[in-house]
Parts: C-alpha cells; sequence; structure tokens
C-alpha cells in the first residue's frame, strides 16, 4: 500500500509540502485530492465536503494542477493553453482574452508570447504558463508535483522566488510535491516529512523541523547542514546589526583609533554624516585623518530582506570578514550597521 493512515491537516491560504524518499507516496497523496489516484479507505475533505461526493471532473476544475514537465498541449498556442479550463467551463471569448492576458502579466510572461507554442519558450517560461493554466479559474486550491524539478539550478531559484512572490498575492492553498529538502525548505509554510508507505514522520513549520527534528529518520533526511539551511529561513532583519568601527570622511586618526579599538577591528567603515556608506579602509593608512586613506567599496552588501544565509556568504566572501547591511536608496545605500559571524551564531542558539 503506498500510502496508509495518513492523518494530515492543510490550514488554507498556506503552502504544505510534501517532502520524503522515492516510493513514500508524496504523489499518491497530492493525486488523492483531486481523485486522480482514487482513495481505497479513509476521507479525504476540502473546505469540508467529502471529495467522493463530488464528481471527479467537476472536482478537478476546482483545483489547479501543475506538474514537472508542465504538460502543454504541443499544437495549442500559449494563450489557447492558458485559456484550456475556462473554455471547458464555458467562458464567453471576451473573458476569457482579458482571464490570459491578466494572467501572462502576473506570471511575468510578455504579451508577445500569447501567439507562440510551447516549443518556442524556454523551460522558465514553459513552467510560468503552467503556473498561468492552473490558475485560469481563480481556484481555492493548487497541487503542484515537482514543478520546478525539469529546469536548471538557476531557473529553479528564480522560479521559486517568482512563485513566493506571486503567492503574497492570490494566496492558494497549496500542496506542493517534492524530493528536495532544500526546496522544501524554501517553498513551504510547513512541511510535512513521509516515510515509506506514506507514514508522517513530521509536520512543523520548516524552523521548527530544522531544529528539532522528529526522530533519527527526519535528522538523516534533513542532511548534516541543518544550521546552515536555517540561516536561509531567517531574513537579516531578524537580527540586530553592531555600530561596528564607523567614522566619517573628516575623522580624525585619534577618532578613527578609537572606533577601532571599541569594535576590536583593524579597519574602518566610512558613512558620510547623512548616514550615506562610503566604504572602508584599513586604520593602519589613517594618518591624520581619514581623509588619507584609500577607502574602497564593500564588495558585498545585504538588506534587511536578505537571508542570514546570503549574510553569512558575504562574512567568509571579504577581507573585512563581516556582512555590512545597508537600506538601498535612489541616491545611494544607507548604512545600517555591521553583521558579525557572532551574531549568526547567537541567533542559531
Amino acid at each position: 500500500m503506498a500510502v496508509d493512515a495518513l492523518d494530515l491537516e492543510i490550514p488554507e491560504g498556506q503552502i504544505v509540502v510534501l517532502v520524503g524518499p522515492s516510493g513514500c507516496g508524496k504523489t499518491t497523496t497530492m493525486r488523492m485530492v483531486n481523485r486522480m489516484i482514487e482513495p481505497s479507505g479513509g476521507t479525504i475533505t476540502v473546505n469540508g465536503d467529502d471529495v467522493m461526493d463530488v464528481p471527479a471532473p467537476e472536482l478537478r476544475r476546482r483545483i489547479g494542477y501543475v506538474i514537472q514537465q508542465v504538460g502543454l498541449f504541443p499544437h495549442r498556442t500559449i494563450a489557447q493553453n492558458i485559456a484550456t479550463v475556462p473554455r471547458l467551463l464555458g467562458w464567453d471569448r471576451r473573458a476569457i482574452e482579458q482571464r490570459v492576458s491578466d494572467l501572462m502579466d502576473t506570471v511575468g510572461l510578455d504579451a508577445e508570447l500569447a501567439d507562440r507554442y510551447p516549443h518556442q519558450l524556454s523551460g522558465g517560461q514553459r513552467q510560468r504558463v503552467g503556473v498561468a493554466r492552473a490558475l485560469a479559474v481563480d481556484p481555492p486550491i493548487m497541487l503542484m508535483d515537482e514543478p520546478f524539478g525539469a529546469v536548471d539550478p538557476l531557473v529553479r531559484g528564480r522560479l521559486q522566488d517568482e512563485f513566493l512572490r506571486l503567492q503574497d498575492t492570490v494566496r492558494k492553498t497549496i500542496v506542493f510535491v517534492t524530493h528536495d529538502i532544500d526546496e522544501a525548505i524554501t517553498m513551504g509554510d510547513r512541511v510535512a516529512i513521509l516515510a515509506q508507505g506514506g507514514v508522517l514522520q513530521q509536520y512543523d513549520t520548516p524552523d521548527n523541523v530544522l531544529a528539532e527534528p522528529a526522530n533519527a529518520f527526519v535528522a538523516d533526511f534533513l542532511g548534516a547542514e541543518r544550521s546552515l539551511k536555517r540561516l536561509a529561513l531567517r531574513p537579516v532583519s531578524e537580527v540586530s546589526a553592531a555600530r561596528g568601527p564607523l567614522v566619517h570622511p573628516d575623522s580624525t586618526r585619534a577618532e578613527a583609533q578609537a572606533a577601532a579599538r571599541a569594535a576590536g577591528a583593524d579597519w574602518l567603515v566610512v558613512v558620510r554624516e547623512d548616514g550615506y556608506l562610503v566604504g572602508w579602509t584599513w586604520l593602519a593608512e589613517v594618518e591624520r585623518a581619514v581623509t588619507d586613506a584609500e577607502v574602497r567599496p564593500f564588495r558585498v552588501r545585504v538588506r534587511a530582506t536578505d537571508t542570514l544565509r546570503v549574510a553569512l556568504d558575504a562574512m567568509v566572501s571579504t577581507r573585512t570578514g563581516v556582512a555590512v547591511r545597508v537600506k538601498a536608496l535612489d541616491d545611494g545605500d544607507r548604512y545600517e550597521g555591521i553583521l558579525y559571524p557572532e551574531l549568526l551564531r547567537a541567533e542559531l542558539r
């Protein structure tokens, strides 16, 4: 039996990711929701209604479905593919055209692509069409079976980010299947980790799963880098940035020495009086004033919305060993402070 005695409640408006090794029943579980696989027992309810009480074709029209290979009709244009379900439901032509136009804009597809065929689009573009088609009749529920698995890692990351931004707007209830724990952690509001037979091992938020694995199976499945994975969930805004060895362009050597000594550093961050970042310099280069020294730009900067994992990457790839936090404005970057490795360690503890 692929799935046995699985008891799971999916909150409205959230992304729940089913993840686990091959053959654990995650796709079977998802496909039972829209009766593409008929359950042999138990009850599956959607908004309180037993799915077995709803005719399967009607049920499937209420639920968006996106698969790994997209499944577009090759002989139909992009517009015709997106319009598949509205046409089945008998929408009038103008309503369909408007819906297709709106959805293409929503998922980031240029209007000029509407008359092209799937083979004329990139993998990432075809995936966007698949998402648009699933959203065509504004279903409250979407099923997504490894939707980004067929594209290269760079495009995959962009599609994940774009879909999460889209979810902030449309707020669908989504069942998302993947075998990739990193994708599960990135995409899910909650993560369900399954073992063989569809046996639920842990069901919780990504942060709680990483912080406290329920058992050895979950710990082994998560891998040895749980702390690094947790950093990818936390925004930089959650950590208070330190002042750092801050000086102004006209600061004297004595002021520079005091700032460096207070921060335990041999370098300085140079910020204008109005708070805008200039760069950094070595304390040893300051003779009478900071203006004597060469001020270098920070090659890597982080923002409040970046993750702490991005901040850690900045720390290990820069000469200063820290991440400088800024607020990006039209006329430059306003300095917000310095993130040290110790701050990240304290946050994880």
